[in-house]
């Protein structure tokens, strides 16, 4: 799987010219939202409790205990990992055309300057 590469804020990533270009907030939170659920605790050297570790979640079943879990998950994460969110709600919704999916919608505040913002996450179960 080919990814474009991640820019956190401290890490400016060069343009067409070589210039460094560095992410705006919106655009690096969504990359840390991104980055801390799909890291499995355990598998970032030095933080061996960072991460979602949603991938525990992928092979339940589509029920509302597991959209539960997932959401409380997701909530938790955000909270203790994207300081820079305020997360307002998390919900996860089955995909009706695709059984063994479900997708989280994620709506948040910048702490910073309390701009909105919003992102879905596609979640596969069992299949």
């Amino acid at each position: 799987m080919n990814r474009a590469p991640i820019g956190f804020p401290f890490l400016g990533l060069p343009d067409e010219h070589g210039r460094l270009a560095w992410p705006a907030l919106e655009t690096s939170v969504r990359d840390g939202i991104r980055i801390v659920l799909s890291t499995r605790p355990g598998e970032q050297l030095m933080r061996p409790d960072f991460g979602g570790g949603l991938d525990r979640l992928l092979h339940e079943p589509n029920t509302l205990a597991t959209r539960r879990r997932i959401r409380d998950l997701v909530q938790e994460s955000l909270k203790r990992w994207e300081r820079r969110i305020l997360v307002d709600t998390v919900e996860v919704w089955e995909v009706p055309e695709a059984p063994s999916q479900l997708r989280v919608e994620i709506q948040y505040r910048l702490a910073r300057t309390g701009a909105p913002g919003r992102m879905n996450v596609n979640v596969q179960l069992e299949a």
